[in-house]
């Protein structure tokens, strides 16, 4: 046993939840394989993550409880997820599954962990969606209102959206990437060019200033609840897993897309966040932020800095943000319940595939149903759909994927150490 292919063998037998390796489906059964690439890969991962709702949306909140501590929150949150990263794509090297940290928990802890975190999993970005659809329909309604003086109940933009995204989840995934590629390119692009109004116009008013980035500030309180937000901003970023099935040579396309994404995100926030400080002042800007203005405050600045244009556009790119972000978790959702369904966890319909796209067409319908029962719930309740539906949904959601984040760097760990006790006997 002493080849490398040898001990994936030997390793493919320990602690198996229900043969989660790719090895025993038929192709009838299967995804397209090498339907994706590396780049794509990033854009579905940096796109659930939403940049610009992150920055417009989140951040304001982060620096109203932290105050200049909020930038190396952000990058220190990045750093962590990084080393985290590090077992989750040395796993992927030897367990290629569309239920991704399910199956890798199930190879580190058993069976009986593997499908409770699948459970929890399906729970967890499910609420994802159902918020995310909420804060779109939401932030169109407002938009349109804006732009046109008509407005549009939310509802109706939310379900909208639905019917747009469960068409694009059944079609090829191929669709779904260059769907997502666009809108992150908008959304990046607009907050760059926020970004690039206030340094010529010297940086805010009192210059750019390096201080906002001491480790001094770490002591501020709000820390803590800032530290969430932070990590929460980078919810999404192990679905490179999920696509292993799909992706070109995943045992360097996930690794490779999994560092570019977090690395991208945890650079691009820090910067942006202290972008936001300087727009403002950094011995004001926390006041801005807890103020009666605090939440519109990127789009005040970037009107100020960027002019009208830019700040009309961002509430435009907000939306599409919105909508890149529901999309990309419900590609999410759809692969776990493909994955459960091929695996007799769930009813094996959704474990099929269509035979024209390779899309999971019933695991698509079901989730879309699900989707169409949050936002039922939503309008039979009368709950707000951005200070209700949003925040509770998304905060249960974080929390399942982080406890998810947690069994699978123990299961790697464990993992790991099976596969190294291996080769020591080869």
């Amino acid at each position: 046993m002493s080849s490398s292919h040898s001990l994936h063998s030997s390793y493919s037998s320990v602690s198996s939840p229900t043969a989660p390796s790719t090895a025993s489906f038929t192709a009838a059964g299967a995804l397209e394989k090498g339907a994706i690439g590396t780049g794509d890969l990033v854009f579905f991962v940096v796109a659930a993550a939403a940049p610009l709702t992150v920055m417009a949306g989140v951040a304001p909140v982060a620096i109203g409880m932290a105050g200049q501590a909020a930038p190396l929150g952000y990058l220190i949150s990045g750093l962590l997820l990084i080393v985290f990263a590090a077992g989750f794509t040395a796993m992927s090297r030897y367990v290629r599954n569309a239920g991704a940290f399910y199956a890798y928990i199930g190879r580190g802890l058993g069976r009986a962990v593997g499908v409770g975190s699948a459970y929890v999993a399906l729970l967890a970005y499910n609420a994802i969606e159902v918020g995310l659809l909420a804060v779109f329909g939401w932030f169109t309604e407002s938009g349109f209102h804006e732009l046109t003086g008509v407005r549009v109940s939310w509802w109706v933009w939310a379900l909208s959206g639905l019917a747009a995204i469960g068409a694009l989840g059944y079609l090829k995934v191929t669709l779904s990437a260059k769907v997502l590629g666009v809108a992150l390119a908008l959304e990046v692009l607009v907050l760059l060019v926020f970004e690039a109004g206030v340094f010529a116009h010297g940086g805010g008013p009192d210059g750019p200033r390096l201080g906002a980035l001491s480790p001094e500030h770490l002591a501020n309180a709000g820390v803590g609840g800032m530290f969430v937000l932070a990590v929460g901003a980078f919810i999404g970023f192990e679905a490179t897993a999920i696509y292993a099935e799909e992706v070109r040579r995943p045992e360097r396309s996930v690794p490779r897309a999994t560092y570019i994404a977090v690395g991208f995100l945890a650079l691009f926030y820090t910067f942006t966040v202290w972008t936001i400080i300087n727009a403002f002042g950094a011995d004001r800007v926390q006041a801005v932020a807890n103020g009666a203005g605090g939440t519109d405050m990127v789009f005040t600045a970037t009107e100020r800095f960027a002019g009208a244009w830019a700040a009309d556009a961002m509430h435009l790119l907000v939306i599409t943000s919105a909508f890149a972000a529901v999309l990309a978790f419900h590609n999410g959702a759809t692969r776990y319940f493909y994955a459960l369904g091929r695996e007799g966890l769930l009813p094996r319909r959704l474990g099929t595939v269509t035979a024209g796209t390779r899309s999971p067409a019933a695991a698509v319908v079901l989730q879309s149903a699900l989707g169409l029962a949050g936002v039922l719930a939503t309008i039979a309740t009368g709950a707000d759909p951005y200070a209700v539906t949003f925040l509770w949904t998304n905060g249960t959601g974080i929390l399942g994927i982080m406890i998810m984040q947690a069994l699978a760097a123990l299961a790697a760990l464990a993992a790991l150490a099976a596969l190294a006790a291996l080769a020591a006997l080869a």
